[in-house]
């Protein structure tokens, strides 16, 4: 049967531990997504002196405070990126490639380190671009795919994906050794937009144009706005009122990618709220 959580946290910076401290100490079944080397950002700060009772630290040794911390509360982080996550009415489905996860509530803590969206991205989503491309994959049997990765991982992506396709165009964002098999044809490019009319049709590259009939932008994290469909964002940033909710029932955001300023103390606060709000919320559905 399927577990399903009373609370799933996307994210694990500052805002996103809080918020699964919380989560604990509330005694609520909940996972955390993300990476046991926490926010890449936070390990760079040379400095940390707006964190109270922390002065003078790096960000580095920030870190390891943080992971002692959830450590001793027997807090485990799950390394596993979510590709999309779906309201379903009583709980949200979380897609991560093949597998679902199911919580009551969410919170997201993604922070604002995503990629920027290609020109026609988000109005083809769902209309030939996707984000998982081990998921969609059987929807483009003897088609032709192209495939943009951020990241090694895409390779493997890339060669499952040629066994169904008609032919893959791989298009890796990184430099180095390719592992992939030989019915995947890679081209080191620039990706410049997306076209199409009621779905895609043509990847415009800095030197070139593909026909392709799905394209798959594998990530290393997703914007809130592209990861839950229908959330409301303002100025770039998730809408959320003090409560840290959202405008989607039982979804709440904090840290980063509600706003300025991006600190970590901001971050860690606004994940206590976001959890507690999400205590309060399942508690009145009881």
């Amino acid at each position: 049967m399927q577990t399903r959580y009373d609370i799933a946290i996307v994210g694990s910076g500052p805002a996103g531990l809080s918020a699964a401290l919380n989560a604990k100490i509330r005694n609520k079944s909940f996972i955390i997504f993300g990476s046991k080397n926490l926010s890449s950002k936070l390990q760079k700060a040379p400095k940390v002196n707006n964190y109270l009772g922390f002065y003078g630290v790096s960000g580095e040794e920030l870190k390891d405070k943080f992971l002692s911390h959830i450590e001793g509360m027997q807090i485990k982080i799950q390394e596993e990126r979510i590709n999309n996550i779906y309201a379903m009415g009583e709980y949200f489905a979380l897609m991560v490639n093949e597998k679902i996860y199911e919580a009551k509530t969410v919170i997201l803590s993604t922070g604002v380190e995503y990629t920027k969206a290609l020109e026609g991205e988000e109005e083809f989503l769902g209309k030939g671009v996707g984000y998982c491309a081990t998921c969609d994959a059987p929807l483009y049997k003897d088609k032709v795919v192209s495939i943009i990765a951020y990241n090694k991982e895409g390779e493997k992506d890339a060669s499952y994906v040629s066994e169904l396709a008609k032919s893959v165009y791989y298009i890796p964002m990184y430099r180095g050794e390719y592992n992939i098999n030989d019915r995947v044809t890679i081209i080191e490019d620039k990706p410049i937009k997306i076209l199409g009319n009621e779905k895609v049709e043509k990847l415009v590259l800095k030197g070139k144009e593909l026909e392709t009939e799905g394209i798959f932008l594998l990530k290393d994290s997703i914007s809130p706005k592209q990861l839950v469909p229908g959330l409301k964002i303002t100025d770039g940033h998730v809408d959320v009122d003090r409560s840290m909710k959202t405008n989607i029932k039982g979804c709440f955001a904090a840290g980063d990618c509600t706003g300025k300023p991006y600190q970590y103390i901001k971050a860690a606060g606004e994940g206590n709220i976001a959890s507690l709000s999400a205590v309060e919320y399942l508690d009145s559905l009881k």
